[in-house]
């Protein structure tokens, strides 16, 4: 019933109890899972996970806070080289970050242009991360739009404006915990804008929703941010998980 399009379960955060986290997963009925690559590194780690797992999909991609020079073009030689591998359904993590001081804005959106070109050319969707960069964001994406460029903003954090400027330019918004979160803005978001433009995550192990706020997240949580996204847009709550699984399974190009 439930999807989570953007976990971190390969990350070292779950090494110790992996296994009995994939088992809430499916006592929980989630049943589709995207894994996403923050580097080469973490990109074959995602890719090892979701081929051993029918339900879990990975995505392979270079994260803006792995950005700090020019990226080798060995690098993207070798991220296009496992974009290819099976289960590996888009490219990300990618984008644009600018909350830190010492980041490098030129070699992120060097970075961010290459690793959109290479979504283009391989038909696949971009899971893209802005963060106090919406501007820069949209722009380059509307400089590199092409027909078959779309994807999601992971942990969407702007306002509706925004929204609806991602939206016309191909991208569902994915929702993370922090919908659940008292002084959110993210509900007036989600109350504007159309559920079939919605998609739920987890980001874990961040982010973790109420009432898990300061714990460590995980998969099996994504529910809470279902349960919201009903809440506020006053649906049945499998209708609601029905259509944003839909929504997912198309996007994703995934059975």
């Amino acid at each position: 019933m439930f999807v989570d399009v953007h976990c971190h379960l390969s990350f070292p955060d779950f090494d110790n109890d992996r296994q009995e986290v994939i088992g809430r997963l499916k006592e929980q009925n989630i049943s589709l899972l995207i894994d996403p690559g923050t580097d080469t590194r973490t990109s074959k780690r995602s890719i090892e996970l979701s081929s051993l797992h029918d339900f879990i999909y990975s995505t392979v991609g270079l994260h803006p806070h792995d950005v700090t020079k020019a990226v080798p073009e060995e690098t993207l030689s070798e991220l296009e080289s496992l974009a290819a591998l099976p289960k590996v359904v888009g490219i990300g993590e990618i984008g644009l970050d600018y909350h830190y001081r010492d980041h490098c804005a030129t070699s992120q959106l060097e970075a961010f242009r290459a690793m959109l070109r290479l979504a283009k050319k391989l038909d696949l969707p971009a899971v893209i991360h802005s963060r106090d960069a919406w501007k820069d964001t949209l722009r380059i994406i509307r400089e590199e739009k092409s027909s078959n460029l779309r994807g999601i903003m992971h942990c969407f954090s702007g306002n509706t404006e925004i929204a609806l400027e991602c939206i016309r330019l191909g991208f569902k918004l994915s929702i993370p915990g922090i919908l659940t979160y008292k002084k959110s803005t993210l509900p007036a978001v989600v109350h504007d804008i159309e559920i079939g433009d919605l998609l739920t995550e987890t980001d874990a192990p961040y982010l973790s929703p109420v009432p898990f706020r300061g714990k460590r997240n995980e998969p099996s949580h994504v529910r809470f941010v279902t349960e919201k996204i009903a809440e506020i847009k006053q649906l049945p709550l499998n209708a609601a998980a029905g259509i944003i699984k839909r929504t997912a399974l198309e996007l994703f190009a995934v059975a």
